[in-house]
């Protein structure tokens, strides 16, 4: 079955044929994994000599690190862009999470590549993406140690609370395909009312209960 990729993906990345074997790359490895694709298979897929992908990246592993760093390079600017637009905290949130949520419906078969095939790479490369990742994370749990200053976030625990948005947004590479009904705009709309929902809320234990407040008086 075909992948989808965007159009628009890696446009940047010079000369064309290695973009061309990071497209093919991402195809081969969404389809079969990264240990069942073999060099021939992403060559062909590119249109090119077996011989060809060693031009433009020393080894099938390197290929896959490319691939996933630029993943969380994407992702991380996207949040940062979301963020720099200024707003108060529950603002922001709100665009982060449609934005975040959005991306990975859209980019789904370079983010899940990114989160599926990590266990491939060797430590030295894994503690690279795990050093990314944490930057993103950091960024939004700032986030949301700002609103709960403000007041209008109300969390036990920040660094908890940012994964659990990250996740959600994340967690759409499991399932999402674009012969979902649901538009990534409208399931980052979806996504960032639940999360304002839950950082909003106060904590029960804190509140009295109608209950609670009828036996104190």
């Amino acid at each position: 079955m075909a992948i989808a990729v965007p159009p628009d993906l890696w446009l940047d990345v010079r000369p064309e044929a290695a973009r061309r074997l990071m497209l093919a790359g991402l195809q081969c490895f969404a389809e079969r994994g990264y240990h069942a694709t073999t060099t021939r298979d992403i060559a062909t897929a590119a249109g090119m000599s077996s011989a060809a992908l060693y031009v433009y990246f020393p080894s099938k592993l390197d290929l896959l690190f490319a691939i996933s760093r630029s993943g969380q390079q994407l992702s991380r600017a996207m949040v940062e862009g979301v963020l720099a637009r200024g707003g108060d905290p529950a603002e922001r949130m709100r665009r982060l999470v449609e934005e975040f949520t959005s991306w990975h419906a859209l980019h789904h078969t370079v983010a899940r590549v990114v989160e599926y095939e990590e266990h491939a790479l060797p430590d030295k490369e894994r503690r690279v993406m795990r050093g990314m990742r944490r930057q993103t994370e950091q960024i939004v749990q700032d986030l949301v140690a700002e609103g709960v200053e403000a007041g209008v976030f109300h969390v036990p625990n920040t660094k908890a609370a940012a994964r659990a948005v990250l996740s959600l947004g994340v967690d759409v590479v499991r399932w999402y395909d674009e012969r979902m009904r649901t538009s990534p705009r409208t399931l980052g709309r979806q996504y960032a009312d639940l999360v304002l929902r839950m950082l909003s809320a106060e904590d029960p234990a804190s509140t009295p209960s109608p209950q609670r407040q009828e036996a104190a008086t």
